[in-house]
């Protein structure tokens, strides 16, 4: 797969290339996108032309509400890129979001980023939108196309009578709904980091844990203890993970941790860039009255994940 990045205003004669093309933000790249990118596939396999897919960074709602505040993500924009390429796409655009491009009339946006691209067929999501206060719309997609291109429109998919989106699997996220997330998702949910130091104290109390720094604004899983699985240098290792503030430790909640204790793991990889995968929330993150507790909590929270993992 071929990624180009654009910044407004595009010089569409570089980027030319007949090709049936997806559109949207696709955080996540759930179910709900996947189907979307798999119709643009078979309309591109029909017209025997490239398979393209068309998404924007930084996400709008960073840069048009007040204080440019990073929006949380299921999938950092590396991430997504990997997950499109897994899916078969060839070329993917990247559209920097920006003030000037968010200006941009539903005609001119068509006209622009689409015509010019010299695309032959759209296909969406029912709710797509595009242009200034985002008042293009699927319905208008087709008027605004001047028949240059085909537009399909692909509708909701559901679940229990709930539209698959990236708001609500982001909502299970943060409620701690890790295999709920999962199913949508079609996969384990994922964050990426850099193993960095810590306080320590899983050492001393005979649980080495890796501290995991994160530098893509990721949605974060509920505070409490997980099943995990955890990836370093190419190899997958099992083990469980505490994300939250050590009460045990801190009498105020600071800042947040997500440690992951592996199992028959005794490796050094400070600095390495490591993959959580959630699998299964465990419990509750707990304050215990001493450290004998919570060493007896821990081996508990050991030997759950252990047989979740053995009865997978």
């Amino acid at each position: 797969m071929e990624t180009i990045f654009i910044k407004h205003p595009i010089e569409a004669n570089e980027y030319k290339q007949r090709t049936v093309m997806a559109l949207g933000f696709f955080d996540g790249v759930h179910k709900g996108h996947q189907l979307v990118i798999e119709q643009a596939k078979r309309e591109a396999d029909a017209s025997d032309v490239p398979l393209s897919v068309m998404t924007f960074y930084p996400h709008p709602l960073e840069v048009l509400r007040p204080g440019n505040e990073r929006m949380n993500v299921i999938t950092s924009l590396p991430d997504k890129i990997q997950y499109l390429q897994q899916l078969g796409v060839d070329y993917l655009y990247v559209i920097e979001f920006s003030i000037p491009f968010s200006r941009l009339t539903p005609q001119q946006f068509v006209d622009d980023y689409l015509r010019s691209l010299e695309v032959i067929h759209v296909v969406a999501g029912f709710d797509f939108t595009y242009g200034a206060m985002g008042k293009g719309n699927m319905k208008t997609l087709i008027d605004h196309a001047h028949r240059q291109f085909n537009v399909t429109t692909v509708e909701k998919l559901s679940e229990n009578n709930e539209k698959i989106s990236s708001t609500r699997i982001r909502k299970l996220i943060v409620d701690g709904e890790v295999e709920h997330a999962a199913h949508l998702l079609s996969r384990a949910y994922v964050i990426k980091g850099i193993v960095s130091d810590g306080e320590k104290r899983g050492r001393q109390i005979g649980f080495p844990t890796a501290n995991i720094a994160i530098r893509e604004p990721y949605t974060i899983p509920k505070v409490g203890v997980y099943a995990v699985e955890f990836i370093v240098d190419q190899k997958k290792h099992e083990g469980v993970c505490n994300i939250g503030y050590k009460p045990t430790f801190h009498a105020e909640r600071e800042k947040l941790s997500i440690e992951v204790h592996l199992f028959n793991f005794d490796q050094s990889i400070y600095g390495k860039e490591v993959e959580v995968r959630w699998l299964k929330r465990i419990r509750d993150e707990q304050k215990f009255s001493n450290v004998n507790e919570l060493v007896s909590q821990i081996t508990k929270d050991k030997q759950t994940a252990e047989a979740f993992f053995a009865n997978r």
